[in-house]
C-alpha cells in the first residue's frame, strides 16, 4: 500500500512516523516548503540568533531513509481523486492508495490597499522567515498589524535587532478574545515595557508605497499616518486549501472532515491546520490551528490507515506560549463564560505573575497561569476528576514546577479564597509536588 502525505509539518510528519511504527507501507511525504521537517515554533529563535536552522530539525537527515520514508520537495499542482494520483510541478506523478492532506495554514490578508507591496509580509513559513531576513535589512521602523501570538513573536524578533515597532490591535486590549481581562491588561503593560508602541482599538486602512513600490507608511482607519519600511500582517491564519478547490473534495474554510478525519472522498484524509470538522466538539472550534492538536489528529489518522479506525479525541483543552518574558499556560475552560462559573484570581503585577482557577459548584474546570509553571498532567487530572475547589487549593502546590528557589504563590491564592469563604477555610498541604505536610 502506498501512503502519500502532502505537507511535512508536525501533522504530516507525525502521521508518517506513526504509520511507519505500525506498518511496512510505502510512505511518501511531499512538501515545497523545506527538505526536512523543522520545528515551526522555533523559527523566531533562528532569526534572533539563539539557534541555527539545523538545530531546530528534530531528526537527523538520515532518519528518513533509515525509516523508509521518501521525501519529495516539490509543489503539488493537482490531485486526481478518481485515479488516485498527485501531479507535481516538476512533472512527476505520484500514485496513492491513501492520501493525507496536511497542508497547514497561510497568513491572512483582508484586501487592504497596498497589502502586496514590497516589505509587506506574514510570518508562518520558512519562506516567510527568509523574506523577513531580507526585508528587515537596513530599516529602522516596522508596523505589525494584529495582536495574536504571531504578532507578539514578530515584535520580539524585530526588537531583538533594535527595530522600532508599532503594533496595531483592533481590540481594546491584547488578545482579549482568549485572555481574561486582567491577564490581557498585564500583557498590554509588558509589551509597552519592551518599548513596543502598542496601539489598541486601532485598525489598518492602507499601506502607502514610495516611488519604487516599497513600503513607506501605513494609514490607520483614524487617518493617522505612521512611517515604516516593513509591515507585518499577523491577523491570524487560514487553512491552506488551494489544492482542493478544483477537486471534488468538499471544503468550507477548511477541508471538511468527520471525527475520523475522513473527507467525503474515500481513502482521502485531512488533519491539522487545514482540516475543518463538520461538527465541532463541545467548547471547541471547527478548525483548531494548534501544534498539539495537529499532532493528535495525525496519530488518529495513522491508526485508522493501519487498520484500527480511530476517532479523534481532542481531550481537555490546553495550550502554552510566551509573551516576551512571560510564560503562559492554560488548561480547560478559561474565559468561556460557563454558566455558574467562578474565578479565583491572584496577581503580582510588579513581577508579572498571575494564577487563575476557574470552577463551578461541580468542580474545577480551568487554570490560567502567567509567569508560573504548573504541571499539565496534574491540572488535566483535576479537571477530568471534577475536583472541588477546596481539594484543588489544598493540593495546589502539587501542580507547581517552578525552579527550586522560586517563591511560591499558592498561599497567596488561598488567602484570597479564605477571605471570601470564611466557612470553608483551606490550608495548603502540598508544596511543589515534592513534600506532603501534615494537617
Amino acid at each position: 500500500m502506498n501512503i502519500v502525505i502532502i505537507g511535512n509539518g508536525i501533522t504530516g510528519i507525525t502521521a508518517a512516523r506513526h504509520i511507519r511504527k505500525r506498518s511496512n507501507y510505502r510512505i511518501t511525504v511531499i512538501s515545497s516548503e523545506s527538505e526536512y521537517f523543522f520545528s515551526r515554533t522555533a523559527l523566531m529563535y533562528v532569526y534572533m540568533g539563539h539557534e541555527k536552522f539545523e538545530n531546530i530539525q528534530p531528526y537527523e537527515n538520515g532518519f528518513w531513509e533509515k525509516n523508509k520514508i521518501e521525501l519529495i520537495r516539490d509543489y503539488v499542482t493537482f490531485i486526481d481523486t478518481e485515479n488516485k494520483r498527485v501531479d507535481l510541478a516538476g512533472g512527476i506523478v505520484v500514485n496513492f492508495d491513501k492520501l493525507i492532506l496536511a497542508t497547514g495554514s497561510r497568513s491572512n490578508k483582508f484586501g487592504w490597499k497596498g497589502q502586496d507591496l514590497n516589505g509587506v509580509q506574514g510570518l508562518y513559513s520558512l519562506q516567510d522567515l527568509e523574506l523577513l531576513e531580507e526585508n528587515s535589512k537596513n530599516i529602522s521602523r516596522c508596523v505589525i498589524v494584529g495582536g495574536g501570538l504571531i504578532g507578539i513573536e514578530l515584535a520580539e524578533m524585530l526588537r531583538s535587532r533594535n527595530k522600532k515597532v508599532t503594533m496595531l490591535v483592533r481590540e481594546d486590549s491584547y488578545w482579549n478574545n482568549i485572555l481574561p481581562a486582567e491577564e490581557s491588561e498585564m500583557i498590554n503593560r509588558h509589551i509597552r515595557e519592551h518599548h513596543i508602541d502598542l496601539r489598541l482599538s486601532t485598525e489598518l486602512s492602507e499601506v502607502i508605497p514610495d516611488e519604487n513600490k516599497n513600503v513607506k507608511a501605513v494609514i490607520t482607519k483614524e487617518g493617522e499616518e505612521i512611517s515604516c519600511e516593513l509591515v507585518g500582517l499577523t491577523v491570524g491564519v487560514s487553512p491552506n486549501i488551494d489544492l482542493v478547490k478544483n477537486t471534488d473534495i468538499e471544503h468550507n474554510k477548511g477541508i471538511l472532515v468527520n471525527e475520523y478525519l475522513e473527507t467525503n472522498i474515500e481513502d482521502i484524509y485531512a488533519a491539522g491546520d487545514c482540516a475543518e470538522f463538520r461538527t465541532a466538539f463541545p467548547y471547541r472550534k471547527n478548525i483548531e490551528q494548534v501544534w498539539y492538536t495537529g499532532r493528535m489528529q495525525a496519530e488518529a489518522v495513522a491508526q485508522t490507515i493501519c487498520g484500527k479506525r480511530t476517532a479523534y479525541d481532542p481531550g481537555i483543552w490546553f495550550n502554552s506560549a510566551k509573551f516576551l518574558d512571560i510564560e503562559y499556560q492554560t488548561y480547560g475552560l478559561v474565559n468561556m463564560n460557563i454558566d455558574g462559573e467562578k474565578n479565583l484570581y491572584w496577581e503580582d503585577p510588579e513581577n508579572r505573575k498571575a494564577i487563575r482557577v476557574v470552577y463551578t459548584d461541580d468542580g474545577v474546570i480551568g487554570f490560567n497561569l502567567m509567569g508560573v509553571r504548573y504541571r499539565q498532567d496534574v491540572c488535566l487530572k483535576w479537571i477530568k476528576e471534577k475536583r472541588s475547589i477546596e481539594d484543588v487549593l489544598q493540593d495546589l502546590g502539587q501542580a507547581n514546577f517552578d525552579p527550586e528557589f522560586f517563591k511560591q504563590h499558592e498561599n497567596d491564592l488561598i488567602e484570597i479564597y479564605n477571605s471570601k469563604n470564611s466557612s470553608h477555610r483551606v490550608r495548603l498541604k502540598r508544596k511543589r509536588g515534592l513534600f506532603k505536610f501534615a494537617n
